[in-house]
């Protein structure tokens, strides 16, 4: 068995290279597809055929689509993501400090999600069939039901509009000192921390729940084992695995949720970098933000089969 592990290992990453290469192809075509002439919209309506036709070439859209793929997925293996359309610069450049806000704000939710998700999730299946359980879950229900938007802007009708306690824009330049950065932070961690949490208390409250229902837990219980020994020392060990993978799945929950987040309050992200590109058609840079959520997505859900793969204990 104990052979297998790297087999499998193995395994797991070339599909998620596999994987990598299927999607580049389908985000450098599906943005290829995008309705409107981009050198058109860079010039104008008002721009002569001869202008357009020279910027066309300049920027090599006249090239066939598969030559322009190929040199653009060449580039992004020597880490090269191209020139911005709209700003003349180098994409690298434009993502660098946006990045950096993002991975700040999804850092910060994933400090305060994971916890508390696991908290409630494993006291939740301790205690099945409770009032407690019966809270937990019925709360958790109602968080899935509501869209990242929803929870968004009905934060900012009671903490910007009515309380007045938060700014209604995230703007990171604002964000001196403990304080500052609360009020900076505060609405969009609150936002995606529901999205991200609600999911993560259901999978590993169910992953406990079944570890639980297990022979060797029941033989543990009959030997006179105390609750929170039976949680901690013999199912919890064992249900890591699907624990992980809540957690990489929930988190990558993220990538979507930011998107709409970082949209309504402004916030300089990533997320928000790729929506304005589209409004002016830079193909390089939404490409590269696009493949920045999916080689993101693909880590953490190949990490999540990998612990799985290490943690199954028939495994070792």
């Amino acid at each position: 068995m104990k052979a297998r592990v790297p087999s499998l290992i193995l395994h797991r990453l070339l599909i998620a290279a596999l994987t990598l290469l299927i999607v580049s192809f389908a985000v450098y075509f599906a943005t290829s597809m995008l309705p409107g002439d981009t050198a058109t919209i860079l010039l104008g309506q008002s721009a002569t055929p001869e202008a357009i036709a020279g910027l066309r070439k300049a920027m090599n859209l006249d090239e066939p689509a598969i030559l322009r793929f190929l040199k653009w997925i060449g580039g992004l293996f020597r880490g090269e993501l191209g020139t911005s359309y709209a700003n003349n610069m180098p994409v690298a450049a434009l993502i660098g400090d946006r990045l950096l806000n993002t991975l700040k704000l999804a850092g910060l939710t994933t400090i305060i999600a994971v916890p508390l998700a696991l908290t409630l999730g494993i006291t939740s299946a301790m205690r099945r069939g409770t009032l407690y359980d019966r809270i937990v879950t019925v709360a958790t229900v109602g968080v899935i039901s509501v869209p990242e938007f929803v929870i968004a802007t009905s934060a900012v009708l009671l903490f910007a509009v009515y309380l007045r306690w938060l700014p209604a824009l995230s703007l990171t330049g604002d964000a001196h000192g403990l304080m500052g950065m609360l009020r900076v932070y505060a609405m969009p961690v609150i936002t995606l921390t529901f999205g991200v949490s609600a999911q993560m208390i259901r999978m590993s409250r169910a992953a406990v729940i079944e570890t639980l229902n297990t022979p060797y837990v029941e033989m543990a219980l009959l030997k006179g084992a105390s609750q929170s020994r039976l949680v901690l020392r013999h199912a919890l060990p064992n249900a890591l695995g699907p624990i992980v993978n809540a957690v990489a799945l929930s988190l990558s929950y993220l990538l979507g949720g930011v998107i709409i987040v970082e949209t309504i309050f402004n916030y300089p992200g990533v997320a928000k970098l790729m929506v304005d590109a589209v409004s002016t058609r830079d193909l390089p840079l939404i490409q590269s933000c696009a493949m920045i959520f999916c080689v993101g997505y693909l880590l953490l859900v190949t990490a999540a089969d990998v612990i799985a793969i290490l943690s199954n204990p028939r495994l070792r």
